[in-house]
């Protein structure tokens, strides 16, 4: 996310731009999807005590399918960003929300493990390849002024959406079984293709290195500001391009100049903040529904988790804009670790609980959208892609190993106490990891 939103700071005609409907109407489509984005992923921990229960199955035999799903969130953003360079990032939105969309309603009608697997694999990559491109566009369209604000307001549609899908998956299950929350997850991202289709503008900067460049950029100029001229703005993205093809900064770069260390320690806390954030989010709802508590207190507490980090997004954004970046992290991840062994321990005190859970996910889903932001301001502009780019892939080794670890745990016999408590030790390391980078 930094990376684009470094990418974005270059100056253009649009970054002076006066912020207005247009661009408002852009970021509400982009946060709209993230939102859809946000409920599918989710969906499968929400649903994963009730197929249990259906198939008889042990709460261990969901680490591959959670696994899976974040494997393909995984495959869907390497894969399908560069392919939204040659084809346009619009395109490839509207190809992601129909692949999730479908996916998710194939889903519905799992009758088997495989199945499922399979289904979930295919709706990641949707998921994966839609997120990049929807932090791109929303960036590339916002005021320099607003592009942090907007893309992070944007951003937090994601675990918005895993709050409401947690809100109203309980009742669905109850009513009409756990196959009503995939039907859902794939409705409304088809209801919501032609309405993309007609609202949702291509990437200017995509337009922009077209032949018909200024016939199509010309409209969309206008509705942000009449005064903007197609030419001047296609001069300015032809030559970033041009200087970005001249220049090659590998990823050795990360490692000279004395960033090795600096590099590493990003890693490290990027790979454990998220092992604990999808291992938290799939494991969650069953974990808590073997501590005995009712489905319905199991989803809504994941779902407070998700809310915690939307609130955290925001209130952790703005301390570090004001305060040490490092300093105001590593303290929230700290605090985490503290916020879960609360889960932990709650037991049948559903307030405790939920308050450990909002304020676990305050600093675990919330820090992670400011550690995105540190990556970015740590290195030079000239490897800053880079490094946040590889941060990111890093990190989502671990989004892949924390699900797929806690069901190997758990088929060793491991109780749903003991396993929320194992998520406290990559959160500590997490937190010293961030804190260490203040001697940089």
């Amino acid at each position: 996310m930094a990376a684009i939103m470094a990418e974005g700071h270059r100056a253009s005609a649009i970054d002076g731009a006066r912020f207005g409907p247009f661009q408002l109407r852009i970021a509400a489509l982009c946060a709209l999807i993230a939102g859809l984005d946000g409920f599918d992923t989710q969906a499968i921990a929400y649903v994963a005590p009730s197929i249990g229960e259906a198939w008889k199955l042990d709460k261990a035999a969901f680490g591959p399918i959670f696994g899976a799903g974040l494997l393909g969130l995984t495959i869907g953003a390497f894969l399908l960003s560069p392919i939204a360079d040659r084809v346009g990032r619009k395109a490839v939105i509207l190809f992601c929300t129909s692949v999730f969309g479908l996916f998710a309603l194939l889903t519905a009608r799992a009758a088997d493990m495989e199945q499922l697997l399979a289904y979930r694999l295919l709706t990641g990559i949707g998921l994966g390849g839609a997120m990049p491109n929807l932090i791109a566009i929303t960036n590339e369209y916002a005021p320099s002024r607003l592009k942090a604000t907007l893309v992070t307001v944007m951003f937090c549609g994601f675990p918005l959406g895993s709050t409401i899908g947690g809100a109203i998956s309980a009742p669905l299950i109850a009513r009409f079984g756990w196959e009503a929350v995939f039907v859902l997850g794939g409705v409304l991202p088809v209801i919501l293709l032609p309405l993309l289709w007609l609202a949702l503008p291509e990437s200017a900067r995509f337009l922009a290195m077209r032949q018909d460049a200024e016939a199509r950029l010309g409209p969309i100029l206008t509705r942000i500001d009449p005064s903007l001229a197609p030419s001047i703005f296609i001069a300015q993205v032809r030559g970033e391009a041009s200087d970005r093809t001249r220049q090659h900064f590998p990823v050795i770069e990360l490692f000279h100049e004395g960033r090795g260390r600096t590099t590493v320690l990003l890693w490290l806390a990027f790979f454990m903040n998220l092992l604990v954030m999808y291992f938290l989010v799939n494991w969650l709802p069953s974990l808590l529904r073997g501590l005995g508590l009712p489905l319905s207190i199991a989803i809504i507490s994941t779902a407070v988790l998700n809310l915690g980090g939307v609130v955290g997004a925001i209130v952790l954004g703005r301390l570090i804009d004001k305060r040490e970046p490092a300093l105001i992290l590593g303290l929230a991840y700290a605090a985490s670790a503290l916020f879960i062994v609360m889960v932990a321990y709650a037991g049948a005190n559903v307030a405790l609980l939920l308050a450990g859970a909002a304020l676990a996910g305050f600093g675990v889903v919330g820090g992670q959208i400011g550690l995105n932001a540190v990556a970015a301001s740590t290195y030079p502009t000239a490897v800053r892609a880079t490094g946040v780019g590889w941060a990111l892939g890093v990190g989502r080794i671990g989004s892949i190993v924390g699900p797929v670890a806690g069901g190997a745990l758990l088929s060793l016999g491991w109780t749903s106490q003991q396993l929320i408590l194992t998520a406290v030790i990559p959160a500590l390391i997490a937190a010293v990891a961030v804190f260490l980078l203040r001697e940089r």
